[in-house]
């Protein structure tokens, strides 16, 4: 959040009060209200989940289309044999062994990794270069496939990953300021949606999602009514 003290702040406190809790429709209001910056700002959702972050088991992790796109243009890079096939599907890089000397040597000009069954064999072993930058493809968040053309449609068209930190939070972009407030509406749903159907089947009691905040790049957070996420 900016300080108390910013323009920015003060200019925001003007919408709306920030100490409330408002319902997801009326918080895409406030925010859009809010002072812009020069440039297109993204839209976030903010997750504080009860999992303990400390057991694997209690790991959460996913992937969901955005009805609307996200408003950002994908870098996709496919690792495989037949490069050509991968371009051809819209691709912005493909390849294999010359593909990963570049990595090795600090190239990471791309977005999302997608990577063939045959191929992540041997991807495998830049699992400490791309790990850390959450650039692995990952079977589990749909970038390990064997269809490359429908893998690379669904992230061009707005599909997102989302992951939690080891604090127990989810950042998940949703959108654009220059999205409508409906788009971000519809598109902030389903990332709520697929959160929300993420707990896993380890956590007993408690609540899954303990508060949840949107903002933008540059805006102050505001504050969602539980009633929004409490039956997760």
């Amino acid at each position: 959040m900016p300080k108390k003290h910013s323009k920015r702040y003060h200019s925001a406190i003007k919408v709306a009060d920030l100490t409330k809790e408002y319902p997801l429709k009326d918080a895409v209001d406030i925010l859009v209200k809010f002072p812009k910056a020069k440039f297109d700002e993204t839209v976030e959702l903010s997750f504080r989940l009860g999992v303990d972050a400390t057991s694997g088991e209690q790991n959460v992790r996913g992937t969901t289309p955005l009805p609307n796109g996200s408003g950002k243009k994908v870098r996709v890079l496919v690792f495989t044999d037949d490069p050509q096939k991968a371009i051809a599907a819209g691709a912005d890089h493909a390849g294999l062994q010359e593909i990963m000397t570049k990595i090795n040597e600090g190239w990471l000009d791309f977005d999302v990794a997608i990577a063939t069954t045959e191929a992540m064999k041997t991807v495998r072993t830049l699992a400490r270069v791309l790990g850390p930058k959450g650039l692995m493809p990952n079977p589990k968040s749909g970038t390990v496939t064997d269809d490359i053309a429908a893998g690379i449609k669904a992230v061009k068209a707005g599909r997102v990953e989302f992951k939690m930190d080891k604090t127990a939070n989810i950042g998940v972009g949703v959108g654009k300021r220059s999205f409508t407030p409906a788009q971000i509406l519809e598109n902030a749903l389903s990332v709520l949606e697929a959160v929300g159907k993420s707990k896993p089947n380890t956590f007993k009691g408690g609540q899954f999602i303990k508060s949840l905040t949107i903002s933008s790049s540059m805006s102050p957070s505001v504050k969602l009514a539980s009633t929004e996420f409490s039956k997760y």
